[in-house]
Protein backbone atom coordinates (compact mmCIF):
# COMPACT_ATOMS: atom_id res chain seq x y z
CA UNK A 1 0.00 0.00 0.00
CA UNK A 2 2.85 2.10 0.04
CA UNK A 3 5.90 2.87 -2.51
CA UNK A 4 8.10 1.94 -0.11
CA UNK A 5 7.29 -1.53 -1.21
CA UNK A 6 8.65 -1.14 -4.29
CA UNK A 7 12.38 -0.40 -3.13
CA UNK A 8 15.30 -2.72 -2.49
CA UNK A 9 16.90 -3.24 0.83
CA UNK A 10 18.31 -0.10 2.44
CA UNK A 11 21.81 1.29 1.48
CA UNK A 12 24.08 2.26 3.98
CA UNK A 13 24.12 6.05 2.71
CA UNK A 14 20.04 6.16 2.30
CA UNK A 15 19.41 5.17 6.18
CA UNK A 16 22.20 7.55 6.99
CA UNK A 17 20.25 9.91 5.44
CA UNK A 18 17.14 9.22 7.58
CA UNK A 19 14.96 6.72 5.54
CA UNK A 20 14.71 3.53 6.83
CA UNK A 21 13.10 1.52 3.66
CA UNK A 22 12.88 -1.70 5.26
CA UNK A 23 10.97 0.10 8.20
CA UNK A 24 8.90 0.76 5.27
CA UNK A 25 8.48 -2.73 3.87
CA UNK A 26 7.93 -4.12 7.56
CA UNK A 27 5.47 -1.28 7.38
CA UNK A 28 3.43 -2.76 4.25
CA UNK A 29 3.66 -6.10 5.36
CA UNK A 30 1.98 -5.21 8.46
CA UNK A 31 -0.86 -3.47 7.16
CA UNK A 32 -1.78 -5.48 4.11
CA UNK A 33 -4.20 -7.27 6.01
CA UNK A 34 -5.91 -4.32 7.39
CA UNK A 35 -7.00 -2.74 3.90
CA UNK A 36 -8.29 -6.22 2.71
CA UNK A 37 -10.77 -6.08 5.42
CA UNK A 38 -12.11 -3.53 3.75
CA UNK A 39 -12.29 -4.85 0.49
CA UNK A 40 -15.77 -4.51 -1.03
CA UNK A 41 -17.55 -5.37 -4.50
CA UNK A 42 -15.60 -3.58 -7.49
CA UNK A 43 -12.19 -3.57 -5.88
CA UNK A 44 -10.10 -5.19 -8.74
CA UNK A 45 -6.99 -5.04 -7.17
CA UNK A 46 -3.05 -6.20 -8.58
CA UNK A 47 -0.51 -7.56 -6.55
CA UNK A 48 2.24 -5.05 -5.94
CA UNK A 49 0.66 -2.76 -8.15
CA UNK A 50 1.75 0.89 -8.44
CA UNK A 51 -2.30 2.26 -8.66
CA UNK A 52 -5.58 0.75 -6.59
CA UNK A 53 -7.92 -0.27 -9.55
CA UNK A 54 -12.08 -0.31 -9.08
CA UNK A 55 -14.67 -1.79 -11.37
CA UNK A 56 -17.35 0.16 -11.65
CA UNK A 57 -19.96 -2.39 -13.04
CA UNK A 58 -19.27 -4.74 -10.67
CA UNK A 59 -20.79 -1.72 -7.69
CA UNK A 60 -24.46 -2.02 -9.54
CA UNK A 61 -24.93 1.58 -10.52
CA UNK A 62 -26.74 2.27 -14.19
CA UNK A 63 -26.06 6.06 -15.09
CA UNK A 64 -23.09 6.77 -12.32
CA UNK A 65 -21.78 10.20 -11.12
CA UNK A 66 -17.87 10.10 -9.70
CA UNK A 67 -17.90 11.80 -6.47
CA UNK A 68 -14.44 12.55 -5.12
CA UNK A 69 -13.12 14.41 -1.81
CA UNK A 70 -10.07 15.18 -0.49
CA UNK A 71 -9.51 16.82 3.35
CA UNK A 72 -6.90 16.28 6.14
CA UNK A 73 -7.77 16.38 9.79
CA UNK A 74 -6.28 19.76 10.67
CA UNK A 75 -4.48 20.68 13.85
CA UNK A 76 -6.08 18.13 15.81
CA UNK A 77 -3.11 15.85 14.47
CA UNK A 78 -0.85 18.37 16.86
CA UNK A 79 -3.19 17.07 19.95
CA UNK A 80 -2.71 13.53 18.88
CA UNK A 81 1.00 13.92 18.97
CA UNK A 82 0.59 15.61 22.53
CA UNK A 83 -1.96 13.52 24.12
CA UNK A 84 0.37 10.22 22.56
CA UNK A 85 -2.96 8.97 21.29
CA UNK A 86 -2.99 8.20 17.39
CA UNK A 87 -5.94 5.14 17.47
CA UNK A 88 -8.42 7.08 16.25
CA UNK A 89 -7.16 10.29 14.16
CA UNK A 90 -7.50 7.68 11.19
CA UNK A 91 -11.09 7.57 11.39
CA UNK A 92 -11.64 11.29 11.38
CA UNK A 93 -9.74 11.42 8.18
CA UNK A 94 -11.76 9.15 6.43
CA UNK A 95 -14.68 10.41 7.99
CA UNK A 96 -14.03 14.23 6.44
CA UNK A 97 -14.05 12.72 3.55
CA UNK A 98 -16.72 10.30 3.59
CA UNK A 99 -19.25 12.68 5.10
CA UNK A 100 -18.69 15.19 2.51
CA UNK A 101 -19.00 12.40 -0.81
CA UNK A 102 -22.49 11.65 1.16
CA UNK A 103 -23.93 14.87 0.86
CA UNK A 104 -23.75 14.51 -2.74
CA UNK A 105 -26.38 11.59 -2.04
CA UNK A 106 -23.61 9.34 -2.57
CA UNK A 107 -21.86 6.53 -1.60
CA UNK A 108 -17.72 6.76 -0.77
CA UNK A 109 -16.55 3.09 -2.55
CA UNK A 110 -12.93 3.75 -2.12
CA UNK A 111 -10.03 5.47 0.12
CA UNK A 112 -6.69 6.67 -0.35
CA UNK A 113 -4.05 7.75 2.33
CA UNK A 114 -1.07 9.66 2.59
CA UNK A 115 1.03 9.50 5.67
CA UNK A 116 4.10 11.22 5.99
CA UNK A 117 6.46 11.39 8.64
CA UNK A 118 10.26 12.82 9.84
CA UNK A 119 11.32 9.10 11.07
CA UNK A 120 9.12 6.00 10.26
CA UNK A 121 7.97 4.54 13.44
CA UNK A 122 6.18 1.24 12.17
CA UNK A 123 4.07 0.77 15.36
CA UNK A 124 2.76 4.58 15.49
CA UNK A 125 2.28 4.13 11.61
CA UNK A 126 0.05 0.67 12.01
CA UNK A 127 -1.97 2.33 14.65
CA UNK A 128 -2.62 5.27 12.51
CA UNK A 129 -3.57 2.97 9.33
CA UNK A 130 -5.36 0.44 11.69
CA UNK A 131 -7.99 3.47 12.81
CA UNK A 132 -8.27 4.54 8.87
CA UNK A 133 -9.35 0.91 8.24
CA UNK A 134 -11.29 1.08 10.85
CA UNK A 135 -13.02 4.62 9.16
CA UNK A 136 -13.06 3.03 5.91
CA UNK A 137 -15.15 -0.60 7.19
CA UNK A 138 -17.76 2.20 9.14
CA UNK A 139 -18.16 4.16 5.22
CA UNK A 140 -18.03 0.70 3.61
CA UNK A 141 -15.57 2.24 1.24
CA UNK A 142 -12.11 -0.29 0.18
CA UNK A 143 -8.74 1.41 1.50
CA UNK A 144 -7.06 0.36 -2.16
CA UNK A 145 -3.81 2.03 -1.58
CA UNK A 146 -1.62 4.89 -0.22
CA UNK A 147 1.62 6.44 0.20
CA UNK A 148 3.97 6.29 3.10
CA UNK A 149 6.53 8.82 3.08
CA UNK A 150 9.44 9.01 5.52
CA UNK A 151 10.93 12.82 5.16
CA UNK A 152 13.48 13.67 7.32
CA UNK A 153 14.60 17.54 7.60
CA UNK A 154 10.52 18.35 6.50
CA UNK A 155 8.69 16.46 9.22
CA UNK A 156 10.15 16.21 13.53
CA UNK A 157 11.28 12.71 13.92
CA UNK A 158 7.66 11.12 14.78
CA UNK A 159 5.68 13.71 14.06
CA UNK A 160 3.61 12.90 11.12
CA UNK A 161 1.27 14.28 8.51
CA UNK A 162 -2.09 13.11 7.41
CA UNK A 163 -4.51 13.37 4.24
CA UNK A 164 -7.19 11.25 2.35
CA UNK A 165 -8.85 10.96 -0.94
CA UNK A 166 -11.81 9.19 -1.34
CA UNK A 167 -13.89 8.42 -4.39
CA UNK A 168 -17.89 7.66 -4.33
CA UNK A 169 -20.51 7.02 -6.66
CA UNK A 170 -24.02 8.08 -7.00
CA UNK A 171 -26.77 7.80 -9.74
CA UNK A 172 -27.00 10.82 -11.42
CA UNK A 173 -30.97 10.90 -11.36
CA UNK A 174 -30.98 10.92 -7.96
CA UNK A 175 -28.16 13.35 -6.59
CA UNK A 176 -29.65 15.24 -3.69
CA UNK A 177 -28.46 19.24 -3.56
CA UNK A 178 -29.94 23.14 -3.62
CA UNK A 179 -31.79 21.54 -7.32
CA UNK A 180 -34.20 19.88 -4.80
CA UNK A 181 -34.89 22.21 -2.00
CA UNK A 182 -38.17 24.30 -1.69
CA UNK A 183 -39.75 26.69 0.77
CA UNK A 184 -41.09 24.95 3.25
CA UNK A 185 -39.09 22.06 3.62
CA UNK A 186 -37.66 20.83 7.35
CA UNK A 187 -34.02 21.65 8.73
CA UNK A 188 -33.07 18.15 10.83
CA UNK A 189 -30.00 18.63 13.45
CA UNK A 190 -28.15 15.27 13.46
CA UNK A 191 -25.94 15.13 16.45
CA UNK A 192 -22.00 15.33 16.26
CA UNK A 193 -19.71 13.08 18.53
CA UNK A 194 -18.11 16.32 19.93
CA UNK A 195 -16.07 18.26 17.96
CA UNK A 196 -15.36 16.10 14.81
CA UNK A 197 -12.32 17.41 13.63
CA UNK A 198 -12.87 21.51 13.45
CA UNK A 199 -11.99 24.15 15.46
CA UNK A 200 -8.55 22.91 17.18
CA UNK A 201 -6.40 25.69 16.64
CA UNK A 202 -8.66 27.90 19.05
CA UNK A 203 -8.84 24.83 21.31
CA UNK A 204 -4.89 24.79 21.17
CA UNK A 205 -5.47 28.17 21.93
CA UNK A 206 -7.50 27.64 25.10
CA UNK A 207 -5.11 25.05 25.98
CA UNK A 208 -2.14 27.52 25.63
CA UNK A 209 -4.10 30.07 27.90
CA UNK A 210 -4.97 27.54 30.55
CA UNK A 211 -2.89 24.36 30.72
CA UNK A 212 -4.74 22.93 32.99
CA UNK A 213 -8.04 22.20 30.91
CA UNK A 214 -6.79 19.09 29.49
CA UNK A 215 -6.99 17.66 32.62
CA UNK A 216 -10.33 19.16 33.99
CA UNK A 217 -13.20 16.98 34.04
CA UNK A 218 -15.67 18.87 31.67
CA UNK A 219 -18.85 19.33 33.65
CA UNK A 220 -22.56 17.33 33.07
CA UNK A 221 -19.91 13.93 31.80
CA UNK A 222 -17.48 11.87 33.16
CA UNK A 223 -14.68 12.81 31.24
CA UNK A 224 -11.45 15.25 30.67
CA UNK A 225 -11.29 17.89 28.30
CA UNK A 226 -8.42 15.95 26.25
CA UNK A 227 -10.86 12.66 26.36
CA UNK A 228 -13.64 14.54 25.13
CA UNK A 229 -11.51 16.54 22.33
CA UNK A 230 -9.75 13.56 21.24
CA UNK A 231 -13.18 11.49 20.76
CA UNK A 232 -12.86 10.47 16.97
CA UNK A 233 -15.71 12.16 14.05
CA UNK A 234 -18.78 10.25 13.41
CA UNK A 235 -19.23 8.68 10.22
CA UNK A 236 -22.74 8.65 9.15
CA UNK A 237 -22.65 6.58 5.97
CA UNK A 238 -24.53 3.36 7.28
CA UNK A 239 -27.33 5.83 8.79
CA UNK A 240 -28.04 8.25 6.08
CA UNK A 241 -27.21 5.85 2.66
CA UNK A 242 -30.20 4.43 2.77
CA UNK A 243 -32.94 7.47 2.48
CA UNK A 244 -30.53 9.20 0.40
CA UNK A 245 -30.72 6.34 -1.97
CA UNK A 246 -34.74 6.32 -1.38
CA UNK A 247 -34.78 10.33 -2.19
CA UNK A 248 -35.90 11.40 1.44
CA UNK A 249 -33.53 13.67 1.49
CA UNK A 250 -33.47 16.64 -0.37
CA UNK A 251 -29.98 18.02 0.53
CA UNK A 252 -26.89 17.47 3.01
CA UNK A 253 -24.71 19.27 5.04
CA UNK A 254 -21.40 18.66 6.31
CA UNK A 255 -21.22 20.96 9.53
CA UNK A 256 -17.31 21.45 9.33
CA UNK A 257 -15.23 24.57 9.20
CA UNK A 258 -17.63 27.73 9.25
CA UNK A 259 -19.91 25.94 10.79
CA UNK A 260 -23.50 25.76 10.41
CA UNK A 261 -23.51 29.38 9.66
CA UNK A 262 -21.25 28.91 6.96
CA UNK A 263 -22.15 25.19 5.61
CA UNK A 264 -26.02 25.14 5.56
CA UNK A 265 -26.06 27.79 2.79
CA UNK A 266 -23.83 25.36 0.51
CA UNK A 267 -26.68 23.65 -0.22
CA UNK A 268 -29.18 26.32 -0.65
CA UNK A 269 -30.50 28.16 -3.63
CA UNK A 270 -30.72 31.77 -4.42
CA UNK A 271 -33.92 33.25 -2.96
CA UNK A 272 -33.70 30.84 0.23
CA UNK A 273 -32.81 31.11 3.88
CA UNK A 274 -32.63 28.72 6.60
CA UNK A 275 -34.72 29.76 9.88
CA UNK A 276 -32.90 27.98 12.47
CA UNK A 277 -33.83 27.59 16.13
CA UNK A 278 -31.83 26.90 19.02
CA UNK A 279 -30.68 23.35 20.17
CA UNK A 280 -28.89 22.65 23.71
CA UNK A 281 -24.86 22.27 23.18
CA UNK A 282 -23.31 19.54 24.24
CA UNK A 283 -21.21 20.12 27.50
CA UNK A 284 -18.04 20.51 25.57
CA UNK A 285 -19.01 23.39 23.64
CA UNK A 286 -20.46 25.56 26.86
CA UNK A 287 -17.48 24.39 28.32
CA UNK A 288 -14.86 26.04 25.94
CA UNK A 289 -17.23 29.14 25.65
CA UNK A 290 -16.64 29.65 29.11
CA UNK A 291 -12.93 28.50 29.41
CA UNK A 292 -12.41 30.44 26.42
CA UNK A 293 -14.65 33.48 26.94
CA UNK A 294 -15.78 33.02 23.31
CA UNK A 295 -19.15 34.97 21.91
CA UNK A 296 -22.04 32.96 21.08
CA UNK A 297 -21.43 34.05 17.21
CA UNK A 298 -18.18 32.87 16.79
CA UNK A 299 -18.72 29.57 18.16
CA UNK A 300 -21.03 29.20 15.96
CA UNK A 301 -18.99 29.84 13.10
CA UNK A 302 -15.70 27.41 14.56
CA UNK A 303 -17.46 24.90 15.82
CA UNK A 304 -20.48 22.52 15.07
CA UNK A 305 -21.67 22.75 18.32
CA UNK A 306 -23.51 19.61 18.37
CA UNK A 307 -24.60 19.26 15.19
CA UNK A 308 -22.53 16.73 12.75
CA UNK A 309 -24.66 16.68 10.01
CA UNK A 310 -28.01 19.14 8.69
CA UNK A 311 -30.48 17.49 6.10
CA UNK A 312 -33.45 18.92 4.63
CA UNK A 313 -36.29 17.27 4.23
CA UNK A 314 -39.65 17.65 2.84
CA UNK A 315 -42.13 18.62 5.34
CA UNK A 316 -44.57 15.05 4.94
CA UNK A 317 -41.39 13.25 5.35
CA UNK A 318 -39.52 15.13 8.43
CA UNK A 319 -41.10 13.26 11.33
CA UNK A 320 -40.73 9.79 9.75
CA UNK A 321 -37.13 10.38 9.18
CA UNK A 322 -35.65 11.74 12.45
CA UNK A 323 -37.79 9.14 14.21
CA UNK A 324 -35.47 6.21 11.65
CA UNK A 325 -32.47 8.23 12.45
CA UNK A 326 -33.20 8.06 15.94
CA UNK A 327 -33.86 4.70 16.21
CA UNK A 328 -30.38 3.80 14.72
CA UNK A 329 -28.69 5.69 17.37
CA UNK A 330 -28.15 8.99 15.31
CA UNK A 331 -29.46 11.72 17.94
CA UNK A 332 -31.83 14.24 15.25
CA UNK A 333 -34.06 17.01 15.84
CA UNK A 334 -35.53 19.35 14.05
CA UNK A 335 -33.52 22.55 13.71
CA UNK A 336 -35.48 25.28 11.45
CA UNK A 337 -37.15 25.37 7.98
CA UNK A 338 -36.33 26.73 4.56
CA UNK A 339 -38.33 30.12 3.61
CA UNK A 340 -38.34 32.36 0.69
CA UNK A 341 -35.91 35.57 0.91
CA UNK A 342 -34.90 37.57 -1.28
CA UNK A 343 -31.00 37.47 -2.41
CA UNK A 344 -27.97 34.99 -1.34
CA UNK A 345 -28.51 31.99 0.48
CA UNK A 346 -28.40 32.64 4.32
CA UNK A 347 -28.89 31.58 7.69
CA UNK A 348 -31.16 33.23 10.24
CA UNK A 349 -31.78 32.46 13.95
CA UNK A 350 -34.87 32.58 15.38
CA UNK A 351 -35.09 34.17 18.68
Amino acid sequence: MSSQNRHPNSSPAYEAAGVDIDAGNRLVQRIAPLCQDTYRSGVFTLPNGFAGLFDLGAAGYQNPLLVSAADGVGSKIKLAWQLNKHDTIGRDLVAMCANDILCCGAEPIVFLDYFACGTLSVDLAETVIAGIAEGCKQAGCALIGGETAEMPGIHNHHEYELAGFALGLVEKSKRCGAHKVQPGDKILGIASSGLHANGYSLLRAIIDRHPEALEEAVPQTDKNLAQLAMEPTLIYVSALLKPLKEEKIHALAHITGGGIVENLPRILPDGMQACLRAWPWPPIFSYLQKKGNIDKEEMLRVFNCGIGMAAVVADEQHLELAAQLNRQGCHTRLIGEVVKQNGKPSVFFQT
